[in-house]
């Protein structure tokens, strides 16, 4: 009886847990919600931009007049285009032919007349030998008719003479047939002479062909591209994959300039014989001196551009054909001009500019922070834009680093070069 007694009192308590298990889930708890006040700590923080800066780049805004100064050298207009000459041409052949040499390279100096290339020519030598001979042939021919017509002229002299002093003994029939003779002979005299002249036109030909396989410099200069390799078929024109157009490249780089493409929207501030600075890409601690040539009469419709030829008047050996190049407009309004009242004009990186909704902005730096500015902007004129309104000059704006930028958010500016 006592054992069951004793077994009766030996319960499990289900409803309170064990301590250890009880310290073990507080502990639980008590991480979890600090993780979550973390969190929720780093998104207010972040909204409210005070996260860690992010590193941007950025650009001042340029501010200076429309008009240049009126010849102080202040940049007007800027453009990007390459390097050309003026005086280029792809010299070919003026005949088919096989290539049997070639005496120039790449970079070979020429004068006008100079030999650059031969063809094969014995076909042509051979057709000169035959002309020379048809036309040896032709000569003797015609000392042959000049002696007929000579001795047949005699004749009649003689008959009209006898006839004159004894009209008996020469009839008028037989004066006839001497003077018919006579004149039969003058005309075959006239024929040969023009189979000589047409001869001689063959043999013209003929030599004109063999030069024309000789390939000369149309004019001084240097020779930029190998067209074709000796034991190739070259022709006037291209007539198939068999045959090469051009043997040489060649260029006057006394002549080079660079052609720009200027935006319609400023072309107005650029005239001819205006200076200009250039900048080629290769050599960019380096500016040229240079004019405005040309200003093509048309505009590009689908760029919305017109084409500018400017001369480069420093001849420097750096420069050369197809280069890249930035061309600055020196005061760019033209002599004459009422430009002293002309308001100022803000340039900025075009890649600052960017387009939100169909509205242009600009997020502007001030005091480590960003701050979106709309602005009324122009076309691009090489990699500036001006900014008709919203600016006044002076500022520091984003131009690359960030993709998403939010108003406030922090950021750490370091200056483009």
């Amino acid at each position: 009886m006592t054992n069951a007694a004793d077994l009766s009192k030996l319960r499990i308590d289900r409803d309170q847990p064990p301590p250890a298990v009880r310290r073990a889930l507080m502990r639980v708890i008590w991480f979890a919600g600090a993780a979550i006040v973390i969190i929720a700590g780093l998104v207010i923080w972040m909204k409210r931009g005070s996260a860690v800066p992010v590193k941007v780049v950025t650009a001042s805004v340029a501010a200076g007049d429309a008009g240049g100064g009126g010849g102080g050298g202040a940049v007007g207009v800027v453009a990007n285009g390459y390097v050309v000459a003026r005086t280029k041409a792809a010299v070919s052949a003026k005949i088919a032919g096989r290539l049997a040499s070639l005496g120039v390279s790449e970079g070979s100096q020429v004068r006008e007349g100079e030999v650059i290339a031969r063809l094969e020519n014995s076909d042509y030598q051979a057709a000169v030998g035959e002309a020379e001979a048809q036309l040896a042939t032709a000569r003797a021919t015609l000392v042959e008719a000049q002696a007929d017509r000579d001795q047949l002229q005699r004749e009649l002299d003689r008959v009209r003479d006898i006839q004159s002093k004894s009209p008996n003994l020469v009839s008028q029939q037989e004066v006839d047939v001497a003077d018919s003779r006579a004149r039969q002979g003058a005309a075959r005299v006239e024929a040969q002479t023009a189979r000589v002249e047409a001869a001689s036109a063959g043999l013209r030909m003929a030599r004109a062909n063999l030069d024309n396989t000789v390939i000369r410099a149309p004019f001084s200069g240097t020779v930029l591209r190998k067209e074709a390799e000796v034991g190739e078929v070259v022709a006037p024109s291209v007539g198939g994959g068999l045959t090469r157009g051009a043997v040489v490249t060649m260029a006057d780089l006394s002549t080079l300039e660079v052609e720009v493409d200027v935006n319609e929207a400023y072309i107005s501030r650029v005239y001819g014989g205006q200076k200009a600075r250039i900048i080629l890409d290769a050599y960019g601690d380096t500016a040229f001196h240079g004019a405005v040539r040309q200003v093509v009469p048309t505009a590009d419709r689908q760029r919305a551009t017109v084409q500018v030829k400017v001369a480069i008047q420093d001849h420097d050996p750096r420069i050369l054909p197809e280069m890249g190049a930035k061309v600055e407009f020196l005061d760019s309004v033209p002599k004459g001009d009422a430009s002293a009242s002309a308001p100022r004009r803000i340039t900025v990186p075009a890649a600052a500019v960017r387009s939100e909704n169909g509205q242009s902005v600009v997020w502007i730096v001030r005091n480590d922070r960003l701050e979106r500015r709309n602005v009324d902007a122009g076309p691009v004129s090489g990699n500036l834009r001006e900014i008709r309104s919203g600016l006044a000059g002076g500022e520091l704006l984003l131009v690359d680093g960030l993709e998403s930028p939010r108003d406030g958010q922090r950021v750490h500016a370091t200056t483009s070069p």
